[in-house]
């Protein structure tokens, strides 16, 4: 649903870098005078133009901090950004959620359009505090912080200097001695900044800590979820997901293991003995630069519906895609809207892996999204929950399966898909881990460092594959420190979780009947963020829920897939 008044507020050469640019819009605003609920509308609809405008500032620096890690002059203008406008946004946008909530016309506007959006605003409200907006700045810095140092990451290897990325290549190869060298660099390297990362952890507890306590909660746990806008489940939801796992997705990965020990001929498993064919056969490479890479995915979606073709050729023609590795880039991948020219970007390492062309669908997901999205005039509902976004993106790479002739002949194209559902079966206990994790972390206050490596160890071993790390203690205990989410996100890790059991549903939908899957799949992404998550996931054609009774019949799905794979 989307209202048909646009808004022409703020001026088409703004410079929404600077504080003093945007002030003077902000402060208008907060001193209208609101006579009507039609007043309230138009409140909300500037209210959105200019936030599209400060947000897409910020995307872009941001997105520029990402693709030149190394470059100083970056950095200092996104910390800019950060301490010299992001606190004053803050603070007005706090102003601005209580005028809009406490509008005596607020309810004269219609609860089927406003409702989802005045429930966030509302407890936005209920838990601001501005002493927080200073340590959320700091927060910020610390997770850049991090980021820098995981970005020039390299390691000397084969004879010259890899990313970390790069590096993941030769965990793929079939020469064990090869293997194992490159996990141990990788290892080693890593483990020389634990201490420092360890330091920046450490700070960034205590800070969240307060966070809670300045907010009058009991943890920064409880705090978070609330600040997500959790509402239609709790913490212990989750700890019911963590269980189910246990329950139904654990012996998969564990009976997967047995047999990749047994095919491989090795007892034990070590850390490098997981990524590599079972069968020695070469790793699987899709494509040889990102280029083509785009050109054979713009094929499989043209194929598997001509309007996500249109839409994934729109992101070729634009400035939308930064793709390859390269000396100097930030790790990982992601997608970023740029809500004021509502442009998405995507940004991700291909170096020429399968796991590279899965990251390119994903996250093509999650721009299609937003491409779908992008006629929403009230910039709240042009972005769904986490749990729902990532629906959009893991839904797109099973959906991709029937398609990946383009990138394989047919052997490959079966090891692709059993690879992929193989990886849903060790992806589910690790984003456990990581969850129970974080509940532990910040409900267990003035923890030492020796209880959160104890704690890490419990849990690996809870959820984990049965893999010997003798001698590599030191790199097991520390190997929570590569998850980005503990860092930057909180608590954000969780919603892939979720979403994966969405997209397993999309996907048995799909196999039913895929254009019916399809449209579905659409239809709910179309929705964004104008209804609330149950309804979100009912649209695309799932069951909102976090139980045993939702994982153990698609992790049975899953298995029996499985075994109707080749090896």
């Amino acid at each position: 649903m989307s209202c048909s008044t646009e808004s022409d507020f703020v001026p088409a050469d703004l410079d929404a870098h600077e504080w003093s640019n945007l002030e003077p819009l902000y402060r208008s605003l907060v001193d209208r005078k609101l006579n009507c609920a039609n007043c309230l509308k138009g409140l909300i609809l500037d209210r959105s133009e200019l936030d599209a405008a400060a947000s897409e500032a910020m995307a872009n620096l941001y997105i520029e901090t990402t693709r030149h890690a190394d470059d100083e002059v970056v950095q200092k203008a996104f910390e800019k950004f950060v301490q010299e406008v992001e606190p004053h946004l803050k603070k007005v946008g706090f102003e601005l959620d209580r005028k809009i909530v406490e509008s005596p016309h607020v309810e004269g506007l219609d609860p089927e359009r406003y409702d989802v959006l005045l429930r966030s605003l509302r407890t936005d409200v209920e838990i601001f505090r501005e002493e927080n907006v200073p340590i959320e700045t700091e927060l910020s810095l610390l997770d850049q912080k991090y980021s820098k140092l995981c970005a020039v990451m390299t390691v000397e290897f084969d004879g010259e200097e890899r990313t970390m990325p790069e590096m993941g290549r030769y965990l793929e190869v079939t020469d064990r001695e090869v293997r194992e060298g490159a996990w141990k660099g990788i290892a080693e390297r890593r483990l020389a900044n634990r201490d420092e990362i360890d330091d920046i952890y450490d700070e960034m507890i205590e800070k969240r800590n307060q966070l809670a306590a300045n907010a009058g909660f009991d943890n920064f746990r409880d705090f978070q979820h609330r600040r997500m806008h959790r509402y239609d489940y709790e913490p212990a939801d989750c700890e019911r997901f963590h269980d189910a796992v246990e329950k139904h997705c654990v012996p998969v990965l564990r009976r997967l293991n047995a047999e990749r020990r047994t095919e491989l001929g090795l007892d034990p498993l070590r850390p490098w003995d997981l990524g590599v064919d079972v069968k020695g056969r070469s790793p699987l490479r899709p494509f040889d630069t990102a280029d083509e890479m785009v050109e054979k995915t713009s094929r499989v979606f043209h194929r598997m519906d001509e309007r996500l073709g249109t839409m994934f050729d729109e992101l070729r023609e634009g400035d939308c895609l930064d793709l390859a590795s390269r000396k100097g880039k930030a790790p990982g991948g992601y997608q970023y809207q740029r809500e004021r020219s509502r442009k998405p970007f995507i940004f991700m390492n291909a170096a020429g892996l399968h796991r590279d062309l899965e990251t390119m669908v994903h996250e093509a997901g999650h721009a299609f999204h937003s491409m779908l999205c992008v006629d929403e005039p009230i910039l709240a509902y042009r972005s769904a929950p986490m749990e729902f976004c990532e629906v959009a993106s893991m839904a797109q790479e099973l959906l991709t399966f029937p398609y990946l002739d383009e990138f394989y002949d047919a052997t490959d194209a079966d090891r692709a898909r059993r690879e992929h559902l193989e990886g849903m079966a060790s992806i589910l206990p690790w984003i456990a881990t990581i969850d129970a994790f974080q509940h532990w972390i910040y409900t267990t206050p003035g923890h030492t460092r020796d209880q959160r490596t104890a704690k890490w160890i419990e849990l690996t071993d809870r959820f984990g594959a049965d893999v010997d790390w003798t001698g590599f203690e030191d790199a097991r205990s520390a190997s929570w420190q590569r998850q980005l989410h503990l860092f930057g996100v909180p608590f954000y890790y969780i919603e892939y979780g979720i979403a994966q059991l969405g997209a397993l549903q999309v996907w048995c939908n799909s196999l039913k009947g895929e254009k019916d899957a399809i449209e579905r799949y659409m239809a709910g992404l179309a929705l964004g963020g104008t209804r609330p998550l149950p309804d979100l996931f009912e649209a695309a054609g799932a069951k909102f829920d976090l139980g045993e009774e939702t994982v153990g019949p698609l992790m049975e799905r899953v298995g029996s897939e499985l075994e109707s794979l080749p090896a």
